[in-house]
């Protein structure tokens, strides 16, 4: 297999992955601060903007594996290329939107890309560089690209938001993607395929759509129309059907798009335990959070951004300290602390009220995203080590799409508390009337609580895991 040297050629190759993760990041976090003014330009509901969220994620998580499987069939570049096109396209679709609408349709065109370019930037990392020391050092800076997205997107969003409008948050996405596919094309190499096999698992790429989709759906709108309604508990076993049906039909084919026996691995498991809490609790909080500063405290976008800003730039430098210490001491006591310590700055969240300001909970923030920065490096380190080359992007798939189902249930779970005592679901994007601002915060601390209680158990399951991994590790046979 084609693969660049761990030198200048390998570092751009770094830099153009890291980029496109950057762009599928952010348009997450900077959407979150546009929330409120698009719900007062777009006379749009609470379920509306949540949808603008989830409408994202949602895609993004249904189709992660199929874009896993397809970069290692048709050829990584090309297939991480196409995707930033395709975001390119949603974001322009969704930035000239007239109507709430257009602008879902908008987000679900947008979040395919990602959907196709995320497995292969981490994929692409993991074929640039040989020595192990060298790709957890790179994974890092990966992460870090992830950190940054979240430190700058609230700010950014802030900055656009109030300086050019709403559709500027979506439109900048349009000439930022067409540098990137212009530098991709002339510096990261065309790695060989890493598989020639022709049969294309359609009826796992189904199954996992619908799956997904429908817990989703009745997670999101469980809410509106009742948890025991019909609907809602249709979802739920429609769901839990196929996601059956899935493992089953997997576990026969000779050639499925996800080998379910990769979690009878056990690190592989724990990190994808800890993608999934750590997103569950990251996801909800920025948005939520956001939200809180706007509607409770009344600011602006650009200072709503700036106060929950400390949490992204502290995941920007726990992100780096975590590929360091990956290289040096393996993946293992990182992860497991970054858990305990991401649950503890959620913990120290709880104090604040209806007017406590950014000033005195900034260091919070800081130690939740530090937490999260710590564990991000192993979540890859981990995942990518447990597989051998075959079964590389089907891995990175699987950890992103892992990664998006927990921002999916965060938006919704952790919406679901917030805005539990709040009539209507608040309605828009203007500041809420002081009972409903006590109600927000109330619901808040709700959702703080079942964060850290998730990250806990998440630490718990992913320690015991290990411990499996070292009583079995002489005897257990990697996936091939």
């Amino acid at each position: 297999m084609a693969r660049p040297a761990t030198s200048t050629g390998a570092w751009l190759t770094l830099l153009v992955a890291a980029a496109g993760q950057f762009l599928s990041v952010v348009s997450t976090t900077v959407v979150s601060v546009a929330l409120p003014t698009m719900g007062e330009h777009l006379d749009a509901s609470a379920t509306d903007l949540q949808w603008i969220v989830d409408s994202y994620v949602l895609v993004l998580a249904s189709l992660l594996m199929t874009g896993g499987v397809l970069g290692d069939r048709l050829g990584r570049k090309g297939v991480f290329m196409v995707g930033i096109a395709i975001f390119a396209t949603g974001s322009l679709m969704t930035g000239l939107a007239p109507t709430i609408e257009m602008v879902l349709i908008g987000r679900v065109i947008q979040a395919i890309g990602p959907a196709l370019l995320v497995p292969g930037s981490l994929n692409i990392v993991r074929a640039a560089f040989d020595d192990p020391a060298r790709r957890a050092f790179a994974l890092g800076l990966w992460s870090t690209s992830s950190g940054l997205a979240m430190a700058v997107g609230p700010i950014v969003g802030g900055v656009i938001v109030d300086g050019w409008g709403w559709r500027w948050v979506f439109l900048i996405n349009v000439p930022l993607s067409l540098l990137l596919i212009a530098i991709a094309a002339r510096y990261v190499p065309r790695l060989a395929k890493l598989t020639n096999k022709a049969r294309f698992d359609l009826s796992g790429a189904v199954l996992t759509i619908v799956g997904v989709g429908a817990l989703a759906f009745a997670i999101i709108e469980g809410q509106n129309h009742g948890w025991g309604s019909p609907l809602i508990l249709g979802m739920f076993a429609l769901s839990l059907v196929t996601l059956t049906i899935f493992v089953l039909v997997e576990r026969r084919l000779a050639d499925p798009l996800i080998d379910v026996r990769l979690y009878l691995l056990p690190r592989f498991a724990a990190a994808n335990i800890a993608g999934l809490v750590v997103f569950f609790a990251f996801t909800g909080s920025i948005v939520y959070f956001s939200a809180y500063f706007q509607q409770v405290q009344g600011l602006d976008a650009l200072h709503a951004g700036i106060n929950v800003a400390a949490l992204g730039i502290a995941f920007a430098v726990a992100s780096t300290v975590s590929g360091h210490l990956v290289g040096r001491i393996g993946a293992k006591w990182p992860l497991l602390i970054g858990l305990v310590v991401c649950a503890a700055g959620t913990l120290g969240l709880l104090r604040l009220d209806t007017t406590t300001p950014g000033s005195l909970i900034w260091w919070n923030f800081a130690i939740f995203g530090f937490g999260i920065g710590l564990s991000m490096s192993p979540m890859a380190a981990i995942a990518m080590a447990a597989v051998d080359a075959s079964h590389a992007g089907m891995a990175s798939a699987i950890l992103n799409s892992v990664r998006q189902v927990g921002q999916l249930l965060g938006v919704a779970v952790l919406g679901a508390l917030v805005y539990a005592n709040i009539p209507g679901r608040s309605g828009g994007g203007a500041r809420l009337n002081p009972r409903d601002q006590e109600s927000f915060v109330s619901g808040l601390h709700a959702a703080m609580w079942t964060s850290a209680v998730a990250l806990l158990i998440g630490a718990v399951l992913s320690a015991l895991l290990f411990r499996v991994e070292a009583k079995r590790e002489r005897t257990v046979t990697p996936v091939a």
